[in-house]
């Protein structure tokens, strides 16, 4: 296999990075502390290097298990994690995006990840009550001050982007994108390649759709957050679930499993593209590692698009409310 890596600013990552959020939950029991420890571990092992966590994720439990496990090898890894969504004193989650906040947080983050600077550092969600040039300040002078390498933003429209990069360089910006979520390609996409800012793709499998992992919900731990989202719920799943005869025979005539046929389409959208499959399996980093040896056509990307888009996928990716915000408030 031949490694190959792409840039978040002055970063240099391997193509695919790792999503740690499983490791502490929300679909199902995550695997335990020494699965995880293996699992981190091999995944150096493999070549991977860009970790992805946040304070939100396990109400800073993630950032704590990475810390533990990591630390040892910090020199091999390029850490991202996020800010402005965390548990409050209350152990409620809250958004705030305040700089006072921002900077608190990042102090609790780098206690917990055992690390003097973290390599990338999303503000997590934009906070409407607060101008996200003055949460971007906020990063800025933690940059100024050693604790942050990069600087990244989450879930944001092409607009508060370029608001962002005006007050400092975004090296990143993270959304949910795959073959069954393409909101990125309305403006947000473009707008990294003229700012020369990274995409890193959460969610690049669909949760697990894409692998054809998910065929009956009723077969979902009772916590499993899909559960909550409509294209894994009744009408919408079946309807979705006939979507995946034709990947499959895709997938087959290009002699790979369906998670790396999803992440090879990611991978040949641009080079700026860095998806961050969730792996709670050694068996997952592999198979995902595998992705890169899979070159598709041009034949083949057509009726991949053709197949699976916007049009065809049945629901949407949230409920109501949340969905009505992402898709037309921070999408366009």
């Amino acid at each position: 296999m031949t490694i190959k890596t792409r840039k978040i600013g002055s970063l240099e990552v391997f193509a695919i990075g790792v999503g740690c959020r499983g490791l502490s939950g929300p679909y199902g029991s995550p695997p335990s502390e020494m699965e995880s420890t293996k699992l981190l571990n091999q995944a150096l092992d493999l070549g991977y290097n860009l970790f992805d966590t946040a304070a939100l994720y396990g109400f800073g439990d993630n950032e704590k298990l990475l810390g533990r496990i990591l630390k040892s090898r910090r020199h091999e890894c390029v850490l991202a994690s996020k800010c402005g969504i965390f548990k409050n004193p209350k152990g409620q989650r809250e958004l705030d995006g305040r700089p006072e906040t921002l900077i608190k947080t990042c102090n609790d983050s780098l206690r917990r990840l055992k690390t003097d600077v973290i390599d990338l550092y999303y503000l997590h969600r934009w906070d409407q009550r607060v101008p996200i040039d003055e949460s971007i300040g906020a990063l800025k002078r933690l940059v100024e001050a050693g604790k942050i390498k990069e600087i990244g933003v989450s879930e944001v429209s092409a607009k508060l982007l370029l608001e962002a990069h005006r007050k400092h360089s975004i090296s990143a910006i993270q959304s949910e994108y795959s073959l069954w979520t393409r909101n990125a390609e309305i403006k947000v996409l473009d707008t990294c390649k003229s700012i020369g800012s990274a995409f890193v793709a959460f969610s690049p499998l669909g949760r697990g759709f894409l692998t054809g992992s998910v065929r009956d919900s009723s077969k979902l731990a009772a916590n499993d957050l899909r559960l909550t989202m409509p294209r894994f719920q009744d009408k919408n799943l079946t309807a979705n679930l006939r979507l995946l005869d034709g990947y499959t025979n895709i997938a087959r005539e290009n002699n790979c499993s369906m998670a790396q046929l999803g992440l090879a389409w990611l991978l040949a959208q641009s080079d700026q593209i860095i998806p961050i499959p969730g792996a709670t399996t050694i068996q997952h980093l592999e198979e995902n590692v595998g992705a890169m040896n899979v070159e598709l056509s041009n034949n083949t990307l057509d009726r991949l698009n053709a197949l699976i888009n916007q049009n065809t996928v049945s629901g949407p990716r949230y409920g109501s409310n949340v969905q009505q915000e992402l898709d037309t408030e921070e999408f366009t």
